[in-house]
């Protein structure tokens, strides 16, 4: 039983207990394998519907959204951070050089603390996997993503995704993260934005006030 259906186990226990109830460990596990999963799993979209999905997604909630090439990542940046009035980026360990158009400065922010981070103009990340159906960006503590910390603190987020790397739903993605699921992972859907009691609605309270993205093709 891995950890994340012990813990699982432990709560439904926890539940049975406070209804008076007992359930040995076997008999929990088989409740839950019976639970129905006939929920949408797999893409039904080709590769043009698939993107065209994200792009919807992102966009409804704001975010820009960059059609590219991997020979014009670099240009496409440029641009986007120009019509941005940004001057520099912040980025995390190995993001390739041929992202970097050399008008942009960038600063590697490995050892940023949440102060430093605060200050810069904005981040630049890839991602590990998208989701069309949610309009969402996963990325891990890895390679040009960076810890948690990098995309949660600074006001702007760029991040880089290649047409490969987005799925339609949200369990073909915990598919691609089985490997890597003990890493830190933070799902985004957007600019970060919440409203209160009247329905106002407040931007960057948990993460950036605005994103863009780059889909490479």
């Amino acid at each position: 039983m891995s950890d994340s259906s012990a813990a699982r186990a432990a709560i439904l226990e926890s539940i049975r207990t406070s209804l008076g109830a007992q359930s040995t460990p076997a008999q929990i596990a088989e409740e839950y394998a019976a639970l129905p999963r006939d929920y949408k799993r797999s893409s039904t979209l080709d590769s043009s519907a698939l993107l065209d999905l994200f792009q919807n997604r992102l966009e409804e909630y704001d975010a820009g959204v960059y059609r590219t090439t991997s020979a014009q990542i670099a240009a496409t940046i440029a641009g986007i951070v120009e019509s941005r009035k940004r001057h520099s980026l912040a980025i995390p360990e190995g993001v390739p050089t041929a992202w970097l158009p050399q008008e942009i400065r960038f600063e590697d922010a490995t050892s940023f603390d949440a102060y430093r981070l605060d200050a810069v103009e904005g981040v630049l990340t890839g991602c590990t996997v998208a989701i069309a159906e949610t309009g969402s960006m996963v990325l891990q503590n890895a390679t040009a993503q960076g810890p948690r910390i990098l995309s949660l603190v600074p006001d702007y987020h760029l991040c880089v995704v290649f047409a490969d790397q987005v799925v339609e739903t949200v369990p073909e993605a915990f598919e691609r993260l089985r490997a890597t699921d003990s890493v830190p992972t933070t799902f985004i859907s957007g600019p970060s934005a919440t409203a209160d009691i009247e329905m106002t609605r407040i931007k960057g309270v948990h993460g950036p006030r605005f994103l863009d993205v780059v889909l490479v093709l």
